[in-house]
């Protein structure tokens, strides 16, 4: 009996064969050789619900359970503490199973939702308009340097070196393909090119550092370009938000604001900027108004995509948003309230300038930068990174990111506020041990 799936007939399939010239299916694979085309496979008998589930628990069993080790690394994804609230909102079946709201008389919940992370994340930033979300933080920092090249009319795109390196290759990915100029600017903005069309910075920079905001505003205001801020918003806690720097579009990875690290995604790109700019921001924007009865209701606001426009009016090419992840964040943040996520941001703080103290006494080992930080740090070891990550692992602990390829056995330690004392603690003694051991080798 056929399948009540199938939703081509016999008669649709047979004229569809007609139609391309074919007599039967077999016909369309008659470039691949007969030997190919009927392979054998070496396959065990099917398995029964309950052997399977067995084999994928055993299978699961394999892997090393995360929270049984001291993590330390960061350079980009966090491990947060997520309330379980997040999971429990998220996992209602009306959001969980939603994708993107285009009929918004039928969608006022994912609209509403996505209102409130809109504002959440002016709130946040400081800034004046945010729009839905993106793919993630790195796609979001290469819209913002479109949208800056579209409202200066300038083809120059410069990053700060201390930029996440990732985040600066999809930077140029994204310029290639329009024809822009991008190029790397030291520390100190000497060589900032006066026909920029912006200056992109991250707060704090990759390795950890607090960046002068002000005479990065200062400098790229200075020259008409516009300055974009990539933050890292559980730092915005306790740190000035980026709008007090002068900062005129601010973008950031929102994984840490409730999404754990999940091998990489998904994740959420973080995008508000200055009202002036509404009108050539990426993504959509979801607005709040009033129906013919005086009840609240949600719209789109603005969707200037492919999909809405024509492509040659089009600010992004993006079709969807990250929905379900923004609503994360948003419970995220109402669950913690501002003096939660202060307190979430001084744990860091704290925890880390304490690491960062007992590290640095060690013998063999030290900062490498002197510049405040927030909860990540630069340790320059006695030795390569790559080995000394192995002892640490061998003790439960996961170390930090080898930077060994631009800082001499340097490596980037986070420290976050599910860190406890008794982790810093042990990630302490394992690399003063590792160093006396080292000391005590024989020399070949």
């Amino acid at each position: 009996m056929p399948s009540p799936y199938l939703p081509n007939t016999d008669a649709d399939r047979a004229a569809m064969l007609r139609d391309i010239g074919v007599s039967d299916v077999e016909e369309l694979f008659q470039d691949i050789p007969r030997e190919f085309r009927s392979a054998s496979f070496d396959l065990p008998r099917p398995s029964s619900e309950p052997e399977l589930k067995a084999e994928m628990r055993a299978l699961s069993g394999l892997n090393a359970n995360l929270d049984d080790y001291a993590c330390f690394l960061g350079a980009g994804f966090y491990r947060h503490f997520i309330p379980s609230v997040v999971g429990h909102m998220i996992g209602r079946s009306e959001f969980y199973t939603a994708y993107t709201p285009y009929q918004a008389e039928v969608s006022q919940g994912t609209l509403q939702t996505t209102y409130e992370y809109q504002s959440l994340v002016c709130q946040l930033t400081g800034m004046e308009v945010s729009n839905a979300g993106m793919y993630d933080g790195s796609t979001a920092a290469a819209e913002a340097a479109l949208m800056a090249n579209r409202l200066t009319e300038r083809d120059r795109i410069s990053v700060l070196s201390t930029v996440n390196p990732r985040y600066r290759e999809v930077i140029e990915t994204y310029a290639r393909g329009h024809d822009l100029v991008l190029e790397d600017v030291p520390p100190g903005l000497e060589h900032l090119s006066p026909d920029s069309a912006c200056l992109i910075v991250q707060q704090p920079s990759f390795l950890g550092c607090l960046e002068d905001l002000g005479e990065c505003a200062r400098k790229s205001h200075g020259l008409g370009a516009l300055l974009i801020v990539i933050t890292y918003p559980v730092s915005l806690g306790m740190l000035r938000p980026p709008s007090d720097y002068g900062a005129d579009i601010v973008v950031g990875e929102g994984q840490s604001l409730g999404s754990p690290i999940s091998f990489g995604g998904p994740v959420l790109g973080l995008f508000a900027c200055r009202r002036e700019y509404l009108r050539q921001i990426p993504g959509r924007i979801v607005g709040k108004t009033t129906d013919v009865e005086g009840s609240p209701g949600y719209v789109l606001t603005l969707a200037t995509r492919e999909q809405h426009i024509r492509r040659e009016r089009a600010t992004s090419n993006i079709c969807t948003n990250e929905a379900l992840i923004a609503l994360a964040a948003a419970v995220y943040l109402a669950a913690l309230g501002k003096a939660g996520l202060r307190r979430v941001a001084e744990l860091c703080y704290h925890k880390a300038h304490y690491a960062a103290s007992k590290i640095s006494g060690l013998k063999g080992y030290s900062l490498v930068y002197q510049q405040p930080f927030f909860n990540e740090f630069a340790v320059r070891c006695p030795a390569p990174p790559a080995r000394i990550n192995r002892a640490l692992f061998e003790n439960g602990v996961i170390g930090g990111l080898d930077l060994s390829g631009t800082v001499e056995n340097g490596m980037l330690l986070c420290v976050t506020e599910l860190n406890t004392r008794q982790q810093i603690d042990r990630l302490i003694e394992v690399l003063a041990r590792f160093q006396m051991e080292s000391e005590n080798e024989p020399s070949l």
